[in-house]
């Protein structure tokens, strides 16, 4: 199946409809304060076990683009960033809307999006394929490199502390070994649980991690009110002199998005803040930031959602999720039996095709959607949360007990709902966690393979030379924070 042909598969009725409802409830999730397209993506990865794997793919790839838009309703109306990638839009949509101009302010983000998603789509298709041309020549070792350099990318680029950071991938790392060793069929780590044969299974982790957490955190400030300022389609529809008086803007801060987006762990957040910061280093008049400046909504928005691109390159071309939602996608691909990685575009060019494709068409479709139900969407953040929080903890058991049918699933899914819960007190990321637990067998399996090519020696780690770079690059990301931290106190103190 070619991209062309994905674009016509597209078009048919029920993968239509699949997307469809794909990007309406993405939006909708988006706009209610307290529930993410990260929770959400978690929340319907069980449901699409029974599901062919492009079907699969659309409705989730759909989902993320929905839910990262989404967050500026309640950004601009509420003052609250539906989601975390909303955060810097908060900064002026909500002044513009409070000045009388609610749908000038969504207008402006909505045209920023589909510019961002547009470049986040056209490098999508122009870089994936080159990068997994050249990782398909790589050998175990440099596999291995690749994704240890992953790990310690993810974690000196996550925000806070670079050891925190570290900390979490590689409790994330510890915690994917439970269970029957894949080389040698053997039981390892479990304690005499028999629960814990098959170790800690992907789908709990991910549910209770993401969703349970984030849902006794919010459950704290359930009844906490705020203001909101009443909707309206004056404004929202935005003219070409717009997009021509914006257009340099947009454009730069999607290049900003898109860049970030490539690097593992980094995400829509740090996006949209570098691209906020830009775009008022090169204002002409920066002094209107944060009191409702069209430019700051405009780079914001065009950075997060070109950044939804960018994330998925790394996770098509070698296999290395980018952030939160890419580790759900990678977890439905494993479910399916598929490999994300280079051998991907060989194997199973169907499943890339349509996570092109759907890229692009559910970008489109949340332009559109969110232009005509601006007002719909605005609604939903009335929904008390404390009639909704029960339902999502309802779901969030049945989608850890129905895929394997074990209410040792259940516990699982409580446990690192608590984990999840511990580890945002005490400011820990979890990124890097879930990519650690996702990647860890990869780089066992690579280890393993490698060491018995070379009759147990690991001087070919540092002797083959695409595989010596690949460290390095892994010492200087593990060493820049603390030479940078150093630098700071040097200054500080002369």
């Amino acid at each position: 199946m070619t991209l062309l042909d994905s674009f016509f598969h597209l078009m048919e009725p029920a993968p239509f409809l699949l997307m469809m409802i794909g990007v309406i409830v993405g939006i909708a999730v988006g706009v209610m304060p307290g529930i993410t397209a990260g929770m959400l993506m978690a929340l319907t990865l069980p449901f699409t076990y029974a599901m062919a794997p492009v079907d699969a793919i659309i409705l989730l790839i759909s989902m993320f683009v929905g839910g990262v838009s989404g967050g500026l309703v309640t950004a601009t109306l509420m003052r609250i960033p539906g989601e975390p990638s909303a955060i810097m839009t908060t900064l002026d949509g909500y002044p513009l809307a409070k000045r009388g101009f609610p749908g000038r302010a969504l207008g402006l983000g909505n045209a920023a999006s589909i510019v961002g998603g547009i470049v986040g789509w056209i490098a999508l298709v122009l870089l994936t394929r080159p990068i997994a041309d050249f990782a398909v020549q790589l050998g175990p070792w440099e596999n291995f490199s690749l994704v240890l350099t992953a790990l310690v990318l993810v974690s000196s680029l996550s925000r806070g502390s670079f050891l925190k950071g570290m900390i979490s991938a590689l409790l994330g790392v510890l915690l994917a070994f439970p269970g029957v060793d894949q080389t040698s069929g053997l039981v390892r780590l479990t304690f005499g649980f028999d629960a814990m044969t098959n170790g800690f299974q992907l789908l709990p982790v991910v549910i209770g991690l993401f969703a349970m957490s984030q849902l006794v955190a919010d459950t704290m400030h359930v009844n906490q009110g705020t203001d909101h300022i009443r909707a309206n389609m004056k404004g929202v529809l935005i003219s070409l002199k717009d997009y021509a008086t914006h257009g340099w803007n947009m454009l730069r801060s999607s290049l900003i998005g898109l860049w970030i987006g490539i690097h593992p762990g980094v995400g829509a957040t740090v996006s949209s803040i570098v691209a906020y910061t830009v775009a008022k280093n090169m204002s002409k008049t920066p002094e209107e930031f944060g009191k409702g400046s069209e430019e700051a909504i405009v780079a914001a928005e065009s950075a997060n959602n070109a950044t939804t691109g960018g994330t998925l390159i790394p996770l098509l071309a070698l296999g290395i999720p980018g952030g939160i939602a890419d580790a759900i996608l990678l977890a439905a691909l494993v479910m399916h039996n598929l490999r994300p990685g280079p051998l991907l575009f060989t194997t199973n060019p169907e499943i890339v095709n349509t996570i092109m494709a759907t890229h692009l068409v559910a970008h489109l479709a949340m332009f559109a959607t969110m232009t005509l139900g601006t007002l719909v969407f605005a609604r939903l953040m009335l929904i008390p949360r404390a009639i909704l929080f029960p339902l999502i903890v309802v779901f969030c058991a049945i989608g850890a007990f129905a895929m394997d049918g074990q209410i040792a699933d259940v516990w699982i899914m409580l446990l690192f709902g608590l984990v999840g819960l511990a580890m945002e007190i005490a400011r820990f990321p979890l990124a890097p966690f879930v990519i650690g637990f996702v990647l860890a067998p990869l780089a066992e399996g690579k280890l393993r393979s490698a060491l018995m090519i070379s009759d147990g020696s690991l001087w070919p780690l540092v002797t083959r030379p695409i595989s010596l770079l690949l460290l390095l690059v892994s010492v200087a990301c593990f060493v820049w924070p603390f030479w940078r931290e150093w630098r700071q106190r040097r200054n500080s103190t002369a």
